[in-house]
């Protein structure tokens, strides 16, 4: 009797550390610094390419891609300061209504907006100098389009592998999403800046 309980102990023990690494931890930052690069390549990459429809010049497209940076950048900053401070408002106001008697560890816990306002904001500067710096040295105008495409294919494989390993999803999955996500807007900015250029220009 005293082996079997002390077996029975021991299973918790080996099921808690198969299963004790819980990934939903890392998703306050990692979605943060994920949405943030991922968002700030694909939306400069698109930006660039749109303006690169109807305008051959360098210069144009750089200074389209850093005025996006910038307002991209300023953006996130903001709308993810905005949501963790409504979290931390409604954890705050939880707390004072459960008149919980572990208060000061539990605010060592709570979200703190203005650090992920700064990741995201980071991160979104992060994935959009990509298309800047693929697109700053080339001349020729298509060459340029065709390196600002594959520099963001080859940045959006990267991130979309960074995020499945870190949350631990199916690699193929994750890649070929933002793979898709990014070629299409890349793509419809494209075609859509074109076509309305023609059209009324």
């Amino acid at each position: 009797m005293a082996a079997q309980n002390v077996l029975n102990l021991q299973i918790p023990e080996n099921k808690s550390v198969d299963e004790g690494f819980d990934y939903s931890q890392r998703g306050q930052w990692l979605r943060a610094a994920v949405l943030g690069a991922t968002d700030g390549l694909v939306s400069v990459a698109s930006l660039m390419m749109g303006v690169g429809a109807v305008k051959h010049e360098v210069k144009t497209m750089i200074l389209t891609g850093f005025a996006g940076l910038v307002a991209g950048a300023c953006s996130m900053a903001i709308g993810e300061f905005v949501s963790v401070s409504s979290q931390l408002d409604i954890e705050v106001s939880h707390m004072k209504r459960a008149a919980s008697t572990n208060k000061e560890s539990k605010s060592e816990q709570l979200p703190n907006p203005v650090q992920a306002a700064a990741a995201s904001a980071l991160a979104f500067i992060f994935g959009a100098i990509v298309p800047l710096l693929a697109a700053s040295f080339i001349v020729n105008h298509k060459v340029r389009l065709a390196v600002v495409v594959a520099a963001v294919t080859i940045a959006l494989a990267v991130f979309g592998w960074i995020g499945a390993h870190l949350g631990g999803t199916p690699v193929v999955k994750s890649c070929a999403r933002v793979l898709v996500g990014g070629w299409m807007a890349m793509a419809i900015t494209f075609g859509l800046t074109k076509g309305v250029s023609s059209s009324t220009l």
